[in-house]
C-alpha cells in the first residue's frame, strides 16, 4: 500500500475491521500488516504445537555385560533393554573384558548376537558389534514395524484363548448330568406302591377285642 501516516494507516485498518501490526520495527520507515491478530496468534499457537507432536526426544540409553554373565542377570538386563527399547529409545550395549578375557572376544560377540535375537521383536540392529578398546559395542534402534506385528500377533492370540475357552465353557454345561424328574413326573403306580395301605375299621375293632383280657368270675377267685 506503500508509505502511510501512522492516522493513516489505522483508519485503514479500522475501516476493514483488522488490526494494524507491526512486523519490522528497525525498518526505515517501520513495516506494518494489517491482519486479524487474533486469528493469527491463533494459528502461530497451532503450528507451534504440531511441531512440538512431530519432534520425538530420543536418548541413547545404555547397558553394559560381562562376558560371563549369568542366565538370571542376563535376563534382567535383556528385560530392560527390550523396555527402553519399546519406549522409542536407543540402545548402546557394550560388553566389558577384563584381564585375560581380552583374548576372547568371541564371547562379547556371541552375547550380543543373544541379545539382538531376544529383542527382534521390538527392536534391531543399527551398529553392528564393533571392538573398542577393552570394549564391545553395539547400538540398537526401536522398530516400529516389528512392534505392529508383535501386538497384532498378541491380539490374535488373546482373541483365540477367548474362543476357546467360550467353546470349553459351552461343553462342560453340555456334560452335566440331568436332574432327577420330580416326583409330579413319575408313573401313578409307582406313586400308588409308594403309599402306605389304608387299614379298615372292623380290622381295628377286631384287633382290639382280641388283645382285650376276659374277665374272671369271683367264684372262681374265691378258690
Amino acid at each position: 500500500m506503500g508509505i502511510k501516516t501512522l492516522p493513516e494507516a489505522l483508519n485503514i485498518a479500522r475501516a476493514a475491521d483488522m488490526d494494524l501490526v507491526e512486523v519490522a520495527d528497525k525498518a526505515s520507515p517501520p513495516v506494518c500488516r494489517i491482519m486479524n491478530y487474533s486469528k493469527y496468534k491463533f494459528e502461530e499457537q497451532q503450528r507451534a504445537k504440531e511441531s512440538r507432536r512431530k519432534s520425538t526426544n530420543i536418548v541413547i540409553k545404555e547397558m553394559k555385560y560381562r562376558p560371563k554373565i549369568g542366565d538370571g542377570d542376563f535376563g534382567t538386563k535383556t528385560k530392560k533393554v527390550e523396555g527402553f527399547l519399546s519406549d522409542g529409545h536407543k540402545v548402546k550395549v557394550t560388553i566389558m573384558f577384563r584381564g585375560r578375557e581380552m583374548q576372547h572376544p568371541e564371547l562379547g560377540r556371541k552375547i550380543l548376537d543373544r541379545i539382538a535375537d531376544e529383542v527382534i521383536e521390538v527392536g534391531k540392529v543399527e551398529v553392528m558389534p564393533r571392538q573398542d578398546g577393552r570394549n564391545m559395542t553395539m547400538v540398537l534402534g526401536p522398530d516400529k514395524r516389528a512392534q505392529q506385528a508383535t501386538a497384532k500377533r498378541l491380539a490374535e492370540e488373546g482373541l483365540e484363548a477367548e474362543a476357546a475357552g467360550t467353546e470349553a465353557g459351552t461343553e462342560t454345561d453340555t456334560d452335566l448330568p440331568t436332574a432327577a424328574a420330580p416326583e409330579a413326573d413319575q408313573p401313578e403306580a409307582q406313586l400308588e406302591a409308594a403309599q402306605p395301605e389304608a387299614i379298615e375299621p372292623e380290622a381295628v375293632e377286631a384287633e382290639a377285642e382280641a388283645a382285650t383280657p376276659e374277665a374272671v368270675p369271683a367264684e372262681t377267685q374265691d378258690h
